[in-house]
């Protein structure tokens, strides 16, 4: 199991769990079934199944889906003299009778496609009086559990005598989340995973901007603080029904997991110790994380200590890069150690050898940062620059004056000396930064960060620069719409949308990168090769190393382009019989050439491939 959270832990020793579906999982906006949702859900269920777990599922959504199904029957039945009529509510316990039947047929069509079968266990309130019954309850889930049938528990609304919920304070439970912190205590259960229609439990309404979603529920220090909203758009309990129910679990010893039936394999990142959801423990109180910054709180404090460094003369800050420079220096040894840590961890996962050449910090590297930020330290002052000057009047003068932008969000991928290039750019230019860098650098960016941090004078402090350490926090940053001013996502196409489409910031992003040289007929060829080589041999792992060289038409009459190749060929060569050298080459082991046919643009492949070289 690969990065799994510490206070996620306990999973491994997770054997039987009850996994809860809220009626907001189960049915769409209209009322009717979610198929795809709920397919999704019953893969998932047949895959734990097959890895060994003791699954017990309790569904909710009979009631929404009888209803809906009543109403359009009714419909179907009904004159147009009785539409002008005022229509009745329908009958709760009808619906429940009629959706139930609809619902387990179902779970048993889509069980039955997955080779899994399933059985069905109506229960009430009453029926847990009988210790008889809870006895037979016991053997029943047993035995269908050791013939690796899947039991489907719901409250049998169609027959119930319970009051409505909350109101009888003698009842044993009140709907179906308590029904599952019930059966979840009653079958000794291992864990309870409560599934609803948002992440999990935020601090707010989840659609209040300023809601933060909490990971993991401490109730001395939770319990006064959360803001609950609306509840669902179906269901009896909504959230306040889910927390109550996990405390008490939680409590009597059940771990609870609160987390969204929306996304994709969330029950299985749960059981994989991701930090997902919001986890209610008997010993969260203990737990070093819960004292973890918030992604609110690193925002707020690095936008406050932004504030005092553009506060700083330009000799301060330049002040501070130096020291930057000098403390990189005279922690290197300490740095590689947790560099080459990272590598070694990286090349044991497996990782592609372009992304370690990225991610290793090279003899020399530390020397050639710190010498880069002396360099950036003595450049004009960024901050307070006139760039433009107008005068609208007599006595009045516009001024258009470089300024910081306030706080960074800067997303970045494995290597760790960008971690550096972007702090100092931060420093030299008065920004406060949150930074995101990959997993597999994550002892180097923390061993970086601390080096960096510790340099800056406590007069700004080291909270202007943020280090998120977890994937999880990423979308509570993009919600802080108030706090953080830019997003730059440094990544592929794909990370730039998903963050493009989850956050109000602007986000400064970037389409595919498209790495070409062109060399016109007019170019001084001397410089055009050194130029070439430098692009494409010289650090072939870089994301912008040459992918493509594109050449006029007219060099192949002249027998520069034949030039060109032959120099790429013999460095290369020359490159790949130096041992020190070879893992600079596997990002690409060939380079295409391009000829310009025409003054249309068309264009073919005139050379590909130095694999021979």
């Amino acid at each position: 199991m690969t990065d799994i959270d510490p206070s996620r832990a306990f999973v491994r020793d997770v054997k039987r769990l009850v996994i809860k579906v809220g009626t907001a999982v189960v049915t769409r906006n209209d009322g009717r079934l979610a198929l795809g949702r709920l397919g999704a859900l019953c893969e998932q269920i047949k895959e734990l199944n097959y890895q060994g777990y003791e699954v017990i599922l309790v569904t909710s959504g009979a009631v929404g889906l009888g209803r809906q199904r009543l109403r359009y029957r009714r419909l179907v039945n009904s004159s147009f003299a009785d539409l002008q009529k005022p229509q009745l509510e329908l009958d709760g316990k009808a619906c429940a009778a009629v959706g139930q039947n609809s619902l387990m047929a179902l779970y048993d069509t889509l069980f039955n496609e997955l080779d899994i079968s399933s059985a069905q266990l109506l229960v009430t309130d009453s029926d847990f009086r009988d210790k008889d019954f809870r006895k037979q309850l016991d053997e029943t889930v047993r035995s269908l559990i050791s013939l690796r049938v899947i039991p489907i528990f719901n409250e049998n609304d169609a027959v119930s005598t319970r009051k409505a919920p909350y109101e009888d304070s003698s009842g044993i439970f009140w709907d179906n989340d308590s029904l599952a912190a019930l059966l979840a205590l009653e079958l000794k259960a291992d864990l309870l995973v409560l599934l609803s229609d948002v992440e999990g439990l935020y601090s707010g309404p989840p659609s209040d901007p300023k809601s933060r979603l909490i990971h993991t529920y401490v109730k001395e220090k939770h319990q006064s603080e959360i803001t609950f909203g609306d509840k669902s758009r179906v269901g009896r309990g909504g959230m306040t029904a889910k927390v109550k129910a996990a405390v008490n679990a939680a409590y009597a010893g059940i771990p609870v997991v609160i987390t969204s039936g929306f996304a994709a394999e969330n029950i299985i990142k749960v059981l994989q110790g991701q930090r997902i959801g919001t986890l209610f423990h008997q010993d969260a109180h203990s737990w070093e994380p819960v004292k973890e910054i918030g992604a609110r709180d690193m925002a707020v404090a690095a936008r406050e200590c932004s504030r005092r460094l553009q506060a700083l003369s330009s000799h301060e800050r330049k002040k501070i890069l130096l020291d930057i420079a000098d403390a990189l220096e005279a922690n290197e040894k300490l740095i590689t150690i947790e560099n080459e840590a990272d590598v070694a961890a990286a090349q044991q996962a497996g990782y592609e050898k372009s992304l370690i050449s990225r991610l290793a910090l090279k003899p020399g590297k530390i020397s050639s940062l710190a010498k880069s930020i002396r360099v950036l330290a003595n450049m004009e002052d960024p901050i307070g620059r006139v760039l433009k000057k107008t005068q609208l009047a007599d006595g009045l003068i516009l001024e258009k004056t470089s300024s910081p932008l306030g706080v960074l969000l800067i997303v970045f991928e494995s290597r760790p000396d960008a971690l550096v290039q972007i702090a100092s750019l931060a420093i030299r230019s008065g920004n406060g930064l949150l930074l995101k860098g990959g997993k597999e650098a994550k002892r180097s960016n923390a061993i970086l960060h601390k080096v960096i941090t510790d340099a800056i004078p406590e007069t700004v402090g080291g909270k202007v620069i943020g280090l998120v350490t977890s994937r999880e926090e990423i979308p509570d940053l993009l919600k802080l719409d108030d706090v953080i001013d830019l997003v730059i996502p440094r990544g592929s196409n794909k990370l730039v949308s998903q963050i493009k489409s989850s956050t109000k910031i602007p986000v400064l992003g970037h389409a595919d990168g498209i790495c070409h040289v062109y060399v016109d007929k007019s170019a001084d060829m001397n410089m055009a090769k050194r130029i070439v080589l430098d692009a494409k041999v010289d650090y072939p792992a870089a994301c912008n190393a040459m992918e493509t060289l594109l050449v006029h038409k007219d060099l192949v009459q002249t027998g520069l382009l034949n030039e060109l190749i032959v120099d790429l060929r013999v460095e290369v060569h020359t490159r790949i019989v130096s041992s020190q050298k070879t893992e600079k080459l596997q990002k690409s082991s060939c380079i295409k050439l391009t000829v310009l046919l025409s003054s249309t643009m068309q264009a073919q492949d005139f050379v590909t491939g130095l694999a021979s070289a």
